[in-house]
């Protein structure tokens, strides 16, 4: 959600990236760190932008953009695979296709853990770089139990939060709750109180509107895909644009409160489209 940076260097070379997104910077600062994706009308990535056509607001209010990143950020990601019994034969088969593909278009420095949803929630594959272990772990998956969907997405963020570099959750699921412990409000909330961007794709012909929520509240995006067989494709678009995206970092203002803080980012630039979090907890 938030970390430690210094103020020395507004603009941040691809060596310091590492550096601010995992907190080593220790000026005593707090930064607050945003990682926003911005598309064309295609909704191709756009990645030339510099640091003076962003505009960062909290809640409404112009922040002066103390750091800026852009390239190929390291990345810890998630990827929640649904085993259910719902999702036996093809659609299985082809989630652990595209899953197969998703992880070959990382790069190779890339962190991956597995997470299979079934009856239970376990992380089948802690976070690795073996991408042998992963392939042969995808490949093992079986259908068994039910959906608890909230209960995924809130272990998926406990596990990955504190991963190194960008953190996303990227998670695949035939887009119906079943038999969750925890709650759609207590998942959502999960999410507001995390900096990981989340993915949920939903194989099917409907989605609960949580999986929008979540997209929208961490800055990531939601997937309807009707057919599994586009079940590749749109796990590669995640990959494309997890490798497009830009940090900036703000130092907030001091307000005296704590609690929820609204941010919305924005570009000059005409024609484009801009998503990040929608904001964070002061502490």
């Amino acid at each position: 959600m938030t970390g430690l940076a210094t103020l020395a260097a507004l603009t941040v070379p691809m060596a310091g990236v590492q550096g601010l997104a995992s907190g080593q910077y220790t000026s005593g600062v707090e930064l607050v760190e945003v990682y926003a994706t911005v598309t064309g009308r295609d909704g191709r990535p756009v990645s030339d932008l510099a640091r003076d056509e962003f505009e960062v607001r909290e809640e409404g209010v112009a922040q002066p953009i103390a750091a800026f990143a852009t390239g190929a950020l390291s990345l810890s990601v998630a990827l929640a695979v649904d085993r259910s019994f719902s999702m036996r034969g093809d659609p299985l088969r082809l989630a652990k296709s595209a899953a197969h593909r998703f992880i070959g278009e990382l790069q190779p420095e890339d962190r991956v853990m597995l997470v299979a949803i079934g009856g239970e929630v376990e992380t089948i594959v802690p976070l690795t770089t073996d991408r042998i272990v992963l392939h042969r772990a995808i490949e093992a998956l079986d259908s068994w139990g039910t959906t608890p969907i909230y209960d995924a997405v809130i272990a998926a963020f406990d596990s990955i939060e504190h991963a190194p570099g960008r953190r996303a959750l990227v998670v695949l699921s035939d887009g119906y709750e079943r038999f969750s412990k925890a709650t759609a409000e207590a998942a959502l909330g999960r999410a507001r109180r995390s900096d990981v961007l989340a993915y949920p794709i939903a194989l099917g012909t409907e989605r609960s509107q949580v999986l929008d929520w979540l997209a929208e509240v961490t800055g990531g995006r939601s997937f309807l895909v009707k057919r599994p067989d586009r079940l590749a494709p749109t796990f590669g678009q995640i990959a494309r644009e997890l490798r497009h995206q830009y940090l900036l970092g703000y130092v907030p203002r001091p307000r005296g409160q704590h609690g929820y803080r609204r941010i919305e980012v924005s570009v000059k630039r005409k024609d484009l489209s801009v998503r990040a979090r929608a904001g964070y907890y002061a502490r």
